[in-house]
């Protein structure tokens, strides 16, 4: 059975979504939630395979819920859903890690489709939106930055995997590294490369590619 937690600040939408997947007999709607303050809280309780979210809700942004949810529990895919479509929302999203992105007005069957998709740990992103995504931020580039000379060989490898969408915990593992050594690399490779968020560092790899 795969279980969906649903995010979205209008109800008629999230009642229209429940009514939908609870229809399959795949599926089964486990939690809902109208922002992101109760979404983090209701998702860690609840343990959902899919969270479907909507891009803009009241009290934030759901493309930075996606990168929460991602980093808190990368078990959990992300659907992104939309009334708009906006390029720099599609490459946000890539960036966050989410697994698939989808309008409104998309029909149920493929909406559902989608959905089953990303449970199984298929991306439901066609490969020319995540071309597109990528490839609009390596226009921006300067192969020539210094910052990235700054940076050790063991940030390079962490900054590679950050931009992969792998979390700290993973990247312990892959690497065989505590997590907490992965965090303290992250934090001096932040501070290097003069970001903040750990987003600006997936678009900094995505635009350094060579380096």
């Amino acid at each position: 059975m795969i279980k969906v937690f649903l995010v979205d600040d209008h109800e008629i939408v999230r009642r229209g979504l429940s009514d939908l997947l609870d229809a399959q007999r795949d599926m089964e709607v486990v939690g809902e939630a109208a922002t992101i303050h109760h979404a983090l809280r209701r998702i860690e309780a609840t343990a959902p395979h899919v969270a479907v979210i909507d891009v803009r809700l009241p009290d934030g942004s759901g493309i930075d819920l996606c990168r929460d949810i991602r980093s808190r529990a990368p078990e959990v895919a992300c659907m992104m859903l939309t009334a708009y479509d906006d390029d720099e929302a599609v490459n946000a999203s890539v960036l966050a890690g989410a697994a698939g992105y989808a309008l409104k007005n998309v029909d149920g069957t493929r909406l559902v489709s989608a959905v089953r998709a990303v449970a199984q740990g298929r991306s439901a992103m066609s490969p020319s939106v995540v071309h597109r995504a990528t490839e609009s931020l390596r226009q921006r580039a300067d192969d020539n930055d210094p910052r990235m000379g700054a940076l050790g060989l063991r940030e390079r490898q962490i900054l590679r995997l950050i931009a992969d969408g792998l979390t700290n915990r993973q990247i312990g593992e892959c690497l065989g590294i505590a997590e907490k050594t992965v965090k303290n690399y992250v934090s001096s490779l932040l501070s290097k490369l003069g970001l903040e968020r750990r987003t600006q560092a997936v678009i900094f790899q995505i635009e350094h590619p060579r380096d």
